[in-house]
């Protein structure tokens, strides 16, 4: 018996080693981009991406196995105001209108420890690629406690980029060449109801009141 138990622990190993790590489909309501940029020396104006897509593959148990792939979609972009939010997207600025979004797609993983990695990637942005380095924080991984209960991934990243090496250098005597990146992801798991505390509960009936999570 403990022979067969051994041949059997075998032929199982393999299949152990070379399993996939789980598909993420990122949540456009709750992942969001911030960026600074000096103003004029004096402040830094602050915006926002909101509406990006895209999918993940991750095992937190071996990072080196991520994959992202982002769509960023620049026409909505907000700095909190109409007249320099069109300013921005000018064609010699950001040119949304040839360039209405941006790509990021990663290329190597770099794990510190098990929530912290350096993700590097290829960033498209107004026609031009760069290599750009994301300093990533994995905040939690588990079941969403609103319907439909969820397994969910969410992450913190921060990235420092020149606008000038994207090929945007207008304005240089107001506008910083250096861009500051904050951004926030949530990504929710595809396929089956897996959790973190075991299967998804039931979803409740039409006429039972679920909680539901405030609009943002």
């Amino acid at each position: 018996m403990q022979r067969l138990l051994f041949l059997l622990v075998l032929c199982l190993l393999p299949a152990l080693a070379t399993a996939s790590p789980a598909r993420y489909r990122l949540d456009p309501v709750h992942t969001r981009v911030l960026f600074a940029i000096e103003h004029a020396g004096f402040s830094h104006a602050l915006g926002t991406v909101s509406g990006s897509e895209g999918e993940l593959l991750f095992d937190p148990d071996d990072w080196t196995t991520a994959r992202l792939q982002v769509s960023i979609p620049l026409t909505r972009l907000d700095l909190g105001d109409a007249k320099w939010n069109q300013a921005a997207l000018a064609r010699n600025l950001l040119d949304g209108e040839r360039y209405p979004q941006a790509q990021f797609v990663s290329t190597r993983i770099e794990a510190i420890d098990p929530r912290h990695a350096n993700v590097t990637g290829q960033l498209t942005l107004h026609g031009v690629t760069r290599d750009v380095t994301l300093a990533v924080t994995l905040n939690a991984l588990k079941r969403h406690p609103l319907p439909p209960f969820r397994r969910t991934a969410g992450f913190s990243a921060t990235a420092t980029l020149s606008r000038a090496a994207f090929g945007i250098d207008a304005w240089k005597s107001l506008i910083g060449d250096e861009v500051q990146l904050r951004i926030e992801v949530e990504a929710t798991r595809e396929g089956g109801g897996e959790t973190d505390e075991g299967p998804s509960p039931v979803p409740a009936t039409p006429s039972s009141n679920p909680p539901q999570e405030p609009a943002p």
